[in-house]
């Protein structure tokens, strides 16, 4: 089924409330505290940079406010996402601006999609990909041929060819290196790509086409574009888990932060509903989203940042 801005349904869900379901913040995987030692930095310090950035620039702010607006979400869900990945991800900017010049540094530069000499173009044009051929919407297109990537060619040797133990947008949209990502949003290529059709709905930008990398870069670099990809990010997050699981996380930051964070929201939102159906067979309470490291994050600071606004 589409992702269709707007269409939740109100239903009977269940509203998580604000707040954190963990007394204690959740362990940080290894990979972001090695990349905060090589930077000689600390979670706080770079918490603080974030926030300096978001505290005294008006127009970022602004920019949050009116893109979530235009998706029916509150402003601290893109806050905490954007909070998130520079606390843990990278450091951010000291002015907007650099993200600017940044952007415009890609539309010059020679680079594809591609692994092993292979442009993703031909990969996806490969008989594994046929399931895939009738779907139009780009968040189920993407969404389709990463789980083919997933079930049929990660850590396998197909026609031949072996292909790496990794995430298909690691292995196919980070030219640079695996693990990259961009901006203000620190998005990734493939989830940019994802987004396409629901951004070019709601705020009407171009589509994006995975043959233009250099389109799909820009984009995601430039705070005044990649914004809305956020914000779409996060309400495609809200209207699984409505919709799927039965659970209304509009009021906590924290739990959609975390779905940002870690991806594949209509995956966790279909196993979150699965496990509840088995807890309510057995005659246990249903279990709640929960958030992460990242999340718990966002939530343990949301005062501060709700003060922003």
């Amino acid at each position: 089924m589409a992702t269709s801005f707007g269409a939740a349904s109100a239903g009977a869900a269940t509203l998580v409330p604000p707040g954190n379901r963990h007394a204690e913040q959740p362990g940080v995987p290894a990979a972001s505290a090695n990349r905060t030692r090589a930077a000689r930095s600390t979670y706080d310090a770079k918490y603080r940079k974030v926030y300096a950035l978001l505290q005294t620039d008006n127009a970022l702010r602004s920019k949050i406010v009116s893109v979530s607006a235009r998706y029916g979400i509150d402003p601290m869900h893109m806050v905490g996402a954007i909070v998130g990945e520079h606390t843990y991800n990278v450091d951010a900017y000291d002015r907007l601006q650099t993200y600017y010049v940044k952007a415009a540094s890609y539309l010059g530069s020679n680079f594809n999609f591609s692994h092993g000499g292979e442009s993703v173009s031909a990969f996806v044009a490969r008989p594994q990909f046929q399931s895939c051929a009738s779907v139009s919407d780009s968040y189920d297109l993407w969404s389709c041929r990463e789980a083919v990537w997933e079930k049929t060619f990660r850590g396998r040797t197909v026609d031949g060819a072996s292909f790496p133990n990794d995430r298909f947008s690691a292995v196919f949209f980070q030219p640079f290196y695996a693990g990259q990502t961009f901006g203000i949003g620190q998005l990734n290529p493939l989830t940019a790509l994802q987004m396409s059709d629901l951004v070019t709905r709601v705020s009407g930008l171009p589509k994006l086409d995975h043959e233009n990398p250099q389109q799909v870069y820009r984009t995601i670099m430039d705070p005044d574009l990649t914004l809305a990809y956020v914000a779409a990010t996060l309400k495609t997050s809200i209207d699984a888990y409505r919709k799927i699981a039965g659970f209304d996380i509009s009021k906590n930051p924290g739990v959609t932060a975390t779905l940002y964070n870690v991806g594949n929201p209509e995956q966790r939102a279909y196993a979150l509903k699965a496990e509840n159906e088995r807890r309510r067979r057995a005659g246990e309470t249903p279990r709640l989203p929960e958030e992460n490291y990242y999340g718990w994050l966002v939530n343990d600071k949301i005062a501060e940042l709700q003060a922003l606004f």
